[in-house]
C-alpha cells in the first residue's frame, strides 16, 4: 500500500467514525429576502439541480469522507456536510486543511449579496499540509511541495497558462474568474467535492477551505516555514495578500508617501502594516470604531479618524496641510467610502478601491475633478500568487509583518457560525481565523 494510501485509510478510519449525518449550523442570525439574482435558484431547487447533474466525468471515491461547511442560498442556514476525500488532479495538491480565515467575502456571499453558483463549499484563505499530488503533476511541484510539506493558499489561484498570467498578472487570470469566480469549479470545468451521502457535486469558493480537505492548483501555494504558525499565517492568502496587492501594484507606494486608509477591518489592517514596510510618511486610518482605531496604531497609522465624529476628507486634508493624501485605500465596499476616497486624494493621487460590495452598488465620482485634477481610480482585487505570496512569508517570518497582532479571534471549526456572526455584528477587530486540525 502506497504512502498516500495509507494515510487516505487513516483518514477514513477517524471520520467514519463520526456522525454520519449532516448538520446544522445554528445561524439563525442571517436573514435573507432570496430576491436576488443569486446563482443556483431556491434551496429545494438547488439540491434537485444537483441531483440532475452528471458524474460520469468525475473521480468520485465511495469510501473516504471528510467533513466541510456548505453555503445553500441566502436566508437559509450553513451546513456541516460530509463529503468524499476530493482527488487532487493534474498539477493540483491535495491539502489537510489546518486554518481558514473568516472574510467579508464570504460573508457576502452568505448574504447573497456576491452572487455565486451554489450549493458551494466556503473558506478562501488556508493554511495546511500536503498530503497527495494529482496525477500527471509536474515532478518540479512534487519536489517543491513534497507530502508533508506545510503550505499557504492564495485565494486567487493562478491557472499559469492563459495571456495574464503569461505576463506575470496573476490577478487578472482568465481562468479564475471565467471558471472559478463565475461557475464555482477549476480549470477543467468540473469541482472536486462530493456528497458522501448522494454523490452530487458542491461548487468550491477558491478552493472551498473551510472543511478538512481541500484541493488547490499548485500555483495557488508557496511553503509556510516551520517558524511561521498554522493560524495565523492563513491570513497571508487573503488579508495580506489583497493588502500587499493594493499596495505594490495598485498603489505602487514609495518611501515618503502619505496614505488614508478608510476602513480597517482585515484587510485594512494588513494595509497599514504594508505601507509601514514600505516607509509610508503620513498613514491615516479612517474608521467608525474606536477599538479599531486604538489597534491601527499598532500596525503602523500616524494619525486616526473615527468619521462618525469629524468629517474624514476635511480632517485628512487638515493632516496633508491642505493638499490630500499621495494616496487613499477605500476597504469596506461602500458607496459612501468611495466617495470620500477619491475626495480625500491630492491632485494626480491614486484612490485604491479593494472592498468588494452588494452586486449592483454604484459609486459617483466629480467627473471635472477626476478630468481636470488627473485623479486616478484604480481597483485591486488582490496580490500575484507566484511572485507575492513567498514576498509575504518573508515579511512575517522576519517580524516586518507582525502576525500575531494582526490576528485578534480564533474559532474552533465547530463555531464557524458564530465567527460569521461576530464578523457580520462588526465584533471582530483585525482578522479571525478558524482552526481546522
Amino acid at each position: 500500500m502506497g504512502f498516500s494510501s495509507l494515510i487516505r485509510s487513516g483518514i477514513s478510519k477517524r471520520l467514519l467514525s463520526t456522525n454520519t449525518r449532516s448538520s446544522v449550523i445554528a445561524f439563525s442570525w442571517f436573514v435573507g429576502d432570496g430576491s436576488l439574482n443569486h446563482v443556483g435558484g431556491n434551496y429545494e431547487n438547488n439540491r434537485n439541480k444537483m441531483n440532475k447533474i452528471s458524474k460520469r466525468s468525475y473521480h468520485v471515491s465511495s469510501s473516504e469522507y471528510m467533513r466541510g461547511v456548505v453555503f445553500w442560498e441566502p436566508g437559509k442556514p450553513l451546513t456541516f456536510e460530509e463529503f468524499q476525500i476530493p482527488r487532487p488532479k493534474a498539477s493540483e495538491l491535495l491539502i489537510k486543511t489546518k486554518a481558514c480565515g473568516v472574510c467579508h467575502s464570504d460573508l457576502h456571499v452568505i448574504k447573497g449579496e456576491l452572487p455565486f453558483a451554489s450549493p458551494c463549499a466556503i473558506g478562501h484563505e488556508i493554511t495546511g499540509e500536503v498530503v497527495e499530488h494529482g496525477p500527471l503533476t509536474d515532478q518540479k511541484i512534487i519536489a517543491r511541495f513534497p507530502v508533508g510539506s506545510h503550505v499557504i493558499g492564495a485565494f486567487i489561484m493562478p491557472c499559469g497558462n492563459c495571456s495574464y498570467c503569461s505576463k506575470g498578472h496573476d490577478d487578472l487570470c482568465e481562468d479564475f474568474f471565467a471558471y472559478n469566480r463565475a461557475k464555482g469549479t477549476l480549470y477543467d470545468g468540473e469541482t472536486r467535492l462530493f456528497l458522501r451521502n448522494s454523490g452530487n457535486p458542491v461548487y468550491m469558493y477558491s478552493m472551498g477551505g473551510l472543511a478538512e480537505y481541500c484541493v488547490v492548483p499548485a500555483h495557488g501555494l508557496t511553503t509556510l516555514p516551520d517558524s511561521l504558525p498554522y493560524t495565523e499565517s492563513a491570513i497571508l492568502g487573503c488579508a495580506v495578500f489583497t493588502a500587499y496587492g493594493a499596495m505594490a501594484h495598485a498603489a505602487e507606494v514609495h518611501p515618503g508617501d502619505s496614505i488614508a486608509i478608510i476602513g480597517i477591518g482585515g484587510v485594512g489592517s494588513s494595509c497599514l502594516q504594508i505601507a509601514r514596510a514600505f516607509g509610508a510618511s503620513d498613514i491615516i486610518a479612517v474608521d467608525v470604531q474606536d477599538d479599531k482605531l486604538q489597534k491601527a496604531k499598532i500596525f503602523g497609522a500616524t494619525h486616526t479618524i473615527n468619521s462618525t465624529k469629524e468629517d474624514p476628507i476635511e480632517s485628512i486634508r487638515e493632516i496633508t496641510g491642505g493638499r490630500g493624501v499621495d494616496i487613499a485605500v477605500e476597504a469596506l465596499g461602500k458607496p459612501l467610502t468611495f466617495s470620500q476616497c477619491t475626495q480625500s486624494v491630492r491632485d494626480g493621487g491614486k484612490a485604491v478601491m479593494i472592498g468588494l460590495s452588494q452586486a449592483g452598488a454604484v459609486g459617483e465620482i466629480d467627473i471635472n475633478r477626476l478630468v481636470r485634477r488627473k485623479i486616478q481610480v484604480i481597483g485591486s482585487y488582490g496580490g500575484r500568487a507566484r511572485q507575492d505570496l513567498p514576498k509575504l512569508v518573508k515579511l512575517a517570518e522576519s517580524g516586518i509583518f507582525n502576525l500575531t497582532d494582526a490576528v485578534s479571534r480564533k474559532y474552533k471549526f465547530e463555531e464557524a457560525s458564530k465567527a460569521f456572526q461576530d464578523l457580520n455584528q462588526g465584533k471582530i477587530v483585525s482578522r479571525a481565523v478558524i482552526e481546522i486540525a
